[in-house]
């Protein structure tokens, strides 16, 4: 079961939560860090077409656990340039299907390739199949 922590007193995020607390018989989907790569190794220019990337690389990772977006509890967004955040924060919104979860961004002097401007890791649960 997934309960969203956010607690009163505290602002409440626009697009994440504060926490999210995952109990009983579960599967847990640790995911590394998806880059906007295409499967031909293209690096797309601008932090849009890049964060699209990177979500569909996410949930070609969340398919083949059957998992969706939705059981996505933590996510680590990093970002090369501060001025992309809000560009990245529409998309995820867009692609994501709106769902939320306990998110962290930092911003980073560089990732594995210099043409990179953002990565995300992130962590689902699920119900335990049967």
């Amino acid at each position: 079961m997934i309960a969203i922590r956010n607690p009163q007193g505290r602002p409440v995020p626009g697009s994440y939560h504060h926490g999210v607390e995952v109990s009983g018989a579960v599967r847990t989907l640790y995911i590394a860090g998806q880059i906007g790569m295409d499967q031909d190794g293209s690096v797309p220019e601008g932090v849009e077409a890049q964060t699209r990337l990177v979500f569909a690389n996410m949930k070609a990772v969340l398919d083949e656990a059957g998992m969706a977006f939705s059981d996505v509890v933590k996510t680590t967004v990093f970002l090369v340039r501060p001025e992309d955040r809000v560009a990245f924060s529409a998309v995820r919104s867009e692609v994501t299907g709106g769902a939320k979860n306990a998110s962290t961004l930092v911003y980073v002097a560089g990732l594995a390739l210099p043409e990179l401007l953002v990565e995300v890791e992130a962590v689902a649960v699920s119900a335990a199949t049967p």
